[in-house]
């Protein structure tokens, strides 16, 4: 890793270091230039047919304060995901732009019943996912970056497909599918109406992580917890709510809070998209940082990449800038990433020590500092 001493050089190791992603959407990551190939090909009229320019509507759509405008920079993605072609090389394109930045894990999550518009079963869709996760890891192993991409299945909470969701997943659990997930509007449509499928996935031994804790409170995330049996929180900023920090520096932590805590269940984190949802202000007042400094298992990820213009090594070099933190600290939640990754113990050990050996390089980042 290059020495952060200047911003060039904080750029150049962030990039460097090899980074787990585990709160990624495919169809928030899409190429602007893909966008307006594939919406030729298919009819679909875009606001504009500048790349460039369609990049930066995205960016501004998504962080206009409007649902509905927010809401229709999906519909654009979508409308070019409909193919078995379209979602390959959407997928494809996914884990070249993942590699270029230095990501060697990253979990893609995405939601199949929004992609069967055009007569695809879902598990076509899955199988077109793969097949182009499959070449694009292929491809990026031919440029020098190896990179593993496997897909979490998100059933969206508003609608009613949860239980065939849930059994997709199961049935392509040795398929590169690691994980079952709810997506989708939060407030009103609480876990606890997907409880049927989620007890499918508890006992069948198959993890679910689920979106809590970012547009409603402690009761999405106690019901993430408690009925969905999430073993990780899509989000979960708002636990700050339950954590409060003494004039003394002593922690005052809820009875949730604790929960979270004391369980190690891991948060992934999303700043830019937080901003935009309104989650949190700023970068600097984001409650990351002062969930991490109390101890939470804090990960960092980028939700959108398309809708927020950014990318994992944008995301944490935000918080070195931004909230103070070091390249001990973006080492550290990169680590806490590898452990909690949905992976078997084995190849969670493999994937830590990648990360510590070039984090172990002189004038860098020092793993000894880790909490193990």
């Amino acid at each position: 890793m290059t020495p952060p001493d200047e911003p060039g050089n904080l750029d150049a190791a962030l990039r460097a270091l090899p980074k787990v992603l585990l709160h990624d959407h495919l169809d928030g990551g899409v190429r602007p230039d893909t966008i307006v190939e594939l919406s030729a090909a298919v009819g679909h009229e875009l606001p504009t047919t500048d790349p460039q320019g369609l990049g930066r509507w995205f960016v501004d759509a998504a962080g206009s304060g409007s649902l509905p405008r927010y809401l229709e920079t999906f519909e654009h993605t979508l409308a070019v995901m409909q193919t078995a072609d379209g979602l390959r090389r959407v997928a494809r394109e996914a884990v070249l732009d993942l590699a270029a930045d230095g990501v060697v894990h990253a979990e893609e999550r995405y939601a199949p019943e929004q992609h069967q518009r055009a007569g695809l079963t879902l598990q076509q869709v899955v199988d077109a996912v793969r097949e182009g996760f499959a070449e694009g890891t292929a491809l990026a192993a031919a440029d020098g970056h190896e990179i593993r991409v496997v897909q979490v299945l998100s059933a969206m909470r508003q609608d009613h497909r949860s239980a065939e969701i849930a059994a997709l997943a199961l049935a392509n659990r040795d398929a590169g599918v690691v994980a079952f997930d709810i997506a989708g509007p939060e407030e009103g449509f609480p876990p606890s109406r997907h409880a049927a499928a989620f007890r499918v996935v508890r006992d069948a031994c198959f993890p679910a992580t689920v979106h809590a804790g970012e547009a409603d409170g402690l009761d999405s995330i106690a019901e993430a917890l408690h009925v969905a049996g999430a073993v990780r929180l899509g989000h979960g900023v708002r636990l700050a709510d339950d954590v409060h920090e003494g004039p003394d520096g002593a922690w005052r932590l809820g009875l949730l809070a604790h929960w979270v805590r004391d369980r190690r269940v891991p948060l992934e984190v999303c700043p830019s998209s937080n901003l935009q949802t309104g989650a949190a202000a700023s970068v600097a007042e984001h409650p990351v940082t002062l969930l991490r400094r109390a101890g939470f298992e804090v990960t960092v990820n980028t939700d959108n990449r398309l809708q927020s213009g950014t990318s994992l090594s944008r995301e944490l070099g935000l918080l070195v800038r931004e909230a103070g933190w070091t390249l001990d600290d973006v080492v550290d939640v990169t680590l806490t990433a590898a452990r909690h990754a949905f992976l078997h113990d084995d190849e969670r050990g493999a994937l830590v020590d990648r990360i510590v050996r070039p984090a172990a390089t002189p004038g860098t980042a020092r793993p000894g500092r880790h909490r193990a």
